[in-house]
């Protein structure tokens, strides 16, 4: 019988510092405590987020989190079995920042090191939240990734299409930013839409006369400015009704990009006839009911399982970094004090790379 272990994680990738205590084996396990800092009001000034700032907020606040996370979940550093940590992809100052503290520990404490990639932590997380079994699809779609995943386990994935240029959070955030909303834009955006007509402005569905599962937003987005720009001219302003439309419009547009992929999706994952098929939701933009309803009723038509963890488990956190730390653990994966932090880091390394590549590595 595998031994229960009691690993630290850390996560730095974006704006969120946070850390946390995950107590178990794999498919089994607890969050012992989860300790979230968010940094919406160090960069709302700017309409996004500003990476020196977001990397500065880190350093300040990393030790104090994990400080936190110990003692909420009662435990000592010499308990721990292992330190998790993302290593990336994300904003450099900030996993650097992550990275050298989780080091430090380990250097300090003697305790083994395990670095992780920040998607693996999403990806991995219906397995902390429903125990879900090897292999099945994930559709991770967040801020800066989406992309539609066969997980076979904690080493393994499988690209089934992914976002060609902006990820659907983004272009949330840049509709929200066009409307003059606040951001973070998802909340903004799906808030105004529940007051909208969707049916008014003819947004396009991107790619749907297109085999495959892969995905584009940046033209909806440049849609949706040509739909404003026509009402100011039209009318000399912008109304709120004009902007609930537009949001709702532009949302529906999403819902339904995602539903027919999940759909082709399904369909290749189904092929392999996996014993309880489910689909999972995960990253930020899993926390938008219109898009969740979406995606169980797809689930529903396919009579698969649909999971999403827990509004609190879909923005970035520590507490998924901590259980694929010890999914990882179990597998073996130790790392040195040599561990980098990687601004990049495909899940896939197997497929082509969607968005490009340079020196710095394959973006998605």
């Amino acid at each position: 019988m595998t031994k229960s272990k009691l690993i630290l994680g850390i996560e730095s990738s974006c704006d969120d510092t946070a850390a946390a205590i995950v107590e178990g084996t794999s498919g089994n396990a607890v969050v012992r405590s989860s300790i979230v800092q968010g940094q919406n009001a160090l960069h709302a000034a700017f309409g996004g987020v500003v990476p020196e700032i977001a990397a500065r907020a880190h350093a300040e606040r990393l030790d104090g989190c994990v400080a936190k996370a110990l003692s909420e979940a009662h435990v000592a550093l010499d308990d721990l079995d292992a330190i998790a940590v993302t290593a990336g992809p994300g904003l450099i100052g900030g996993v650097m920042s992550g990275v050298m503290l989780a080091k430090g520990l380990s250097a300090g404490t003697g305790k083994p090191l395990v670095g992780v990639n920040h998607l693996a932590g999403h990806a991995l997380t219906p397995r902390l939240t429903d125990a879900t079994p090897y292999p099945y699809l994930m559709l991770l779609v967040s801020g800066g990734h989406c992309q539609f995943l066969l997980v076979r386990s904690a080493q393994e994935f499988s690209r089934l299409g992914g976002t060609i240029d902006d990820a659907p959070g983004e272009a949330f955030d840049k509709t929200a930013r066009l409307l003059g909303l606040p951001q973070p834009g998802g909340p903004a955006v799906e808030t105004e839409a529940l007051k909208g007509d969707a049916t008014r402005f003819k947004l396009p569905r991107p790619l749907l006369d297109r085999a495959g599962c892969d995905m584009s937003f940046s033209g909806l987005k440049t849609a949706l400015l040509r739909a404003r720009d026509g009402v100011i001219a039209a009318n000399s302003g912008l109304t709120r009704q004009d902007r609930a439309d537009l949001c709702a419009g532009f949302q529906a547009a999403v819902v339904d990009v995602l539903a027919e992929k999940t759909r082709r999706a399904l369909q290749v994952y189904l092929a392999e006839t996996p014993a309880v098929p489910t689909l999972s939701i995960a990253g930020g933009v899993a926390a938008n009911t219109a898009i969740r309803a979406a995606l169980e009723n797809v689930s529903a038509e396919f009579d698969v399982a649909c999971t999403a963890p827990p509004l609190a488990l879909c923005t970035d956190n520590a507490a998924m970094i901590a259980y694929t730390g010890l999914e990882l653990f179990e597998l073996g994966q130790r790392n040195d004090l040599s561990l980098g932090a990687r601004p990049r880091w495909p899940l896939d390394t197997t497929s082509p790379a969607m968005l490009g590549s340079g020196k710095k590595g394959a973006k998605a």
